[in-house]
């Protein structure tokens, strides 16, 4: 039994399609939309259709741009001599926020996952290989999410940078900031052991 009327329904729906968003927050949203007024719905609205329409990969990085190169790529002050992969375009973001790392990034659009039926053929690999041929990269920060798939990507494409002889090095791992031994995983806790570093 619907209590709302149909378009309603359908824009309840249609956010409940979101990622991390639940019925009832999606009924909250749908409100919340026709709770606006109508030149800022419709702004809202322009704002999605424009963004679908005009963003683009870059065609170096594959990083989300609006035309042309993105602007890490383009900017001279970054080291272009070192690639920072990333699974996807949120990666970039995190990383920027750190603000200690200069160089370049190129982002797969996934990884390597054979139970989501995604192969290496899928992701921007070949781009990444083909960057890397040209010369002038010293060093690929392999950057993609330490779990099983993450981890297969990342030594996937270890494996191809191989014949190139350029540097290849995976993020280090170990327990969080703010984190209790006690409660960090096996896997973390070697992981931490064989990053150590000198103090």
């Amino acid at each position: 039994m619907e209590y709302f009327p149909a378009p309603l329904e359908k824009l309840v729906e249609q956010f409940a399609k979101l990622p991390g968003i639940g019925g009832k927050s999606a009924q909250r949203l749908a409100f919340y939309v026709l709770g606006l007024p109508e030149q800022e719905a419709q702004a809202f609205a322009d704002a999605i259709v424009d963004a679908k329409r005009s963003i683009t990969c870059c065609p170096q990085c594959q990083n989300f741009t609006s035309g042309g190169l993105c602007p890490i790529c383009a900017s001279a002050r970054r080291d272009g001599g070192t690639i920072c992969v990333v699974a996807d375009p949120r990666d970039v973001a995190a990383i920027e926020r750190s603000r200690e790392y200069n160089g370049l990034y190129h982002v797969l659009h996934g990884v390597i996952s054979p139970m989501n039926r995604i192969g290496p053929d899928d992701l921007s690999i070949k781009p990444l290989l083909e960057r890397v041929a040209r010369g002038g990269v010293e060093e690929v920060i392999m950057a993609t999410n330490p779990d099983t798939e993450g981890e297969a990507t990342a030594m996937y494409i270890a494996r191809l940078l191989k014949p190139f002889e350029v540097r290849t090095t995976r993020l280090a791992y170990g327990i969080p900031v703010g984190g209790h031994l006690e409660f960090a995983d096996d896997a973390t806790l070697v992981r931490a052991m064989e990053g150590r570093r000198d103090i």
